[in-house]
């Protein structure tokens, strides 16, 4: 199943999907929303979120092992650097290669202090590069002491993030490469709002790749103005145009369904440009399965 996986990443259109569990116990109600959608045929595989921005939420690994029965299509799961130190970490990728859980997304995670857990605090005994050498170590048949296991792990493929939009892009350029020399073999952006600065990262990407990996644009849908002024002036690393603002503002003083309206339409242009430009996409709709079918497919 990754092989193929993998090698569609490499060669072909990809598109993956994001889940994130939820707070309950069980993530069956998602698993029977996706049932009754029409978008399953048209994505590759999915991606588990692990408690974004410190948030309590259903384990990722489990879920991904949940959605990977159920669906048969590989899932990357997501482990944090900020809930786990090294034995943990090591012991989460063991029991997740047995299930055949082996996409791995490092990251290094969001600080404790935005958690909704009173007094939470995080581990961070690094950041997502330690999880990168952790995995090597587990491809190369040991422990990352060294010590060689009985039975070899099944190969596991290490995903990251990067930030999709910087002033000064080769600082980007050069923490993209800090996670390639380490192993990554698929590189997620934030989302990406603008076709020139896909190009530019499609260019700094490519200056450092040497055929070691991929770049995924992120790819977030928005349908409101408060949306888009929060992504352009609270989240770092993401560039929406002040188009995109400017003609959310005039569709919002209409009504809201224009508003929606407007924003369904510039998401939809913006993905057919990204899958025009590089058919490798990452696709965020925080669970609104509806709007992958309305924008994308």
């Amino acid at each position: 199943m990754f092989e193929n996986f993998i090698q569609k990443l490499k060669n072909d259109y990809f598109f993956t999907l994001e889940i994130t569990p939820p707070h309950e116990p069980t993530i069956d109600n998602l698993i029977i929303r996706l049932k009754h959608s029409s978008i399953l045929n048209n994505i590759d595989g999915f991606t588990t979120t692990d408690s974004p921005l410190a948030k309590l939420k259903y384990n990722s690994i489990l879920a991904a092992i949940k959605l990977q029965k159920n669906f048969n299509k590989p899932v990357i799961a997501t482990i944090s650097m900020r809930d786990r130190n090294k034995i943990a970490l090591q012991s989460d990728l063991l029991g997740a290669n047995d299930f055949d859980i082996r996409a791995i997304l490092a990251l290094t995670g969001d600080p404790a202090s935005m958690s909704d857990q009173p007094f939470a605090k995080g581990v961070f005994e690094s950041n997502s590069l330690l999880l990168l050498e952790i995995i090597k170590s587990l491809n190369n048949g040991m422990d990352y002491r060294g010590k060689p296991f009985k039975i070899t792990p099944k190969k596991i493929y290490p995903f990251v993030v990067s930030n999709s939009y910087a002033k000064n892009f080769k600082s980007l350029q050069k923490r993209i490469l800090k996670k390639l020399d380490n192993g990554a073999i698929g590189v997620i952006t934030q989302p990406v709002y603008d076709i020139n600065n896909a190009k530019k990262l499609l260019e700094i990407f490519n200056e450092i790749n040497n055929n070691r990996a991929t770049l995924i644009f992120g790819f977030f849908p928005i349908t409101k103005l408060r949306t888009a002024r929060f992504l352009s002036s609270q989240v770092p690393g993401i560039y929406v145009p002040n188009i995109w603002i400017e003609k959310l503002e005039l569709a919002h003083k209409i009504s809201e369904s224009e508003e929606e309206k407007v924003g369904l339409e510039l998401s939809k242009n913006l993905f057919d440009e990204l899958k025009n430009l590089h058919p490798k996409i990452h696709i965020m709709t925080a669970n609104k399965f509806e709007l992958v079918k309305n924008i994308i497919f």
